[in-house]
């Protein structure tokens, strides 16, 4: 594995973590069609779990099979493939070694009806997979964000000991937020922010609309400047800049439509 400049730059950010972590970072950074490049796009497919098994696959029934997910990341070139526990055992061996993966640590599903998230897998699960990183969701604005919060920081230190990466998925939720405020452009970049100071690796967020929201709504500059699809994302990288850590986003709201 070439280890281009780019991605060297990148690893310099995580001076502070073990060389196993770097290691692993580098094998998601280096990995698919954006290897060496500094980006990274990522296929998450928590949907069975999370959304339900039909809801997510009976449109395209070959999805039931967790092998298809494997072979949509590695032919699709992506970076890395993330999924809760039983989908990513089920294709670990077949497929180990074949493209780097995140075993997600937490899920919800469309039953429950609270804003929180269980958690299911740990860091020993990652490690008996040959996992590169171990995910989370928080739901900042959720009554249950401060335990999510706690969980999160349990796991991190145990991952970065065993020299695993982490990832947070960190989406806007909560009685005091409408669905305008889970996507205005300010809460999104305040989940963001809350994401990256928990020490991860690579973070997660909603892709904001144009308008901010909530208790920002006076933020109107932050509208003017930072207004159009490249212009939020540059507004999340700036408000986790201080603690140089990697922005993701999640373009669309179906099951699915993620980047």
């Amino acid at each position: 594995m070439r280890v281009t400049q780019k991605v060297k730059k990148i690893l310099d950010w995580y001076e502070g973590d073990n060389p196993g972590v770097k290691a692993n970072l580098a094998r998601i950074l280096s990995t698919g069609k954006l290897g060496g490049t500094g980006k990274v796009v990522i296929l998450p497919v928590d949907q069975g779990f999370e959304h339900g098994p039909a809801r997510s696959f009976a449109p395209n029934p070959p999805a039931y099979d967790p092998h298809y997910h494997y072979q949509l990341a590695i032919e699709a070139g992506l970076n890395a493939y993330a999924a809760p526990l039983g989908m990513l055992a089920q294709g670990a061996d077949t497929f180990a070694g074949q493209i780097p993966t995140i075993l997600k640590c937490n899920s919800s599903n469309s039953l429950a009806t609270n804003k929180d998230q269980a958690v299911t897998a740990g860091v020993k699960d990652a490690l008996h997979l040959g996992c590169a990183a171990i995910g989370f969701t928080i739901y900042p604005g959720s009554e249950f964000a401060f335990a999510q919060m706690e969980e999160l920081r349990e796991l991190t230190l145990e991952a970065k000991d065993a020299g695993l990466a982490v990832v947070v998925w960190s989406y806007p939720r909560g009685p005091n937020l409408d669905k305008a405020g889970e996507t205005a452009l300010d809460i999104c970049a305040y989940a963001a922010q809350m994401a990256a100071g928990r020490q991860h690796h690579q973070g997660k967020a909603t892709h904001g609309g144009d308008q901010p929201g909530g208790r920002e709504k006076k933020l109107r500059g932050v509208r003017r400047l930072h207004h159009g699809q490249t212009g939020r994302t540059h507004h999340a990288g700036i408000v986790c800049r201080q603690a140089d850590r990697r922005v993701l986003r999640r373009r669309g709201e179906g099951p699915g439509r993620t980047v």
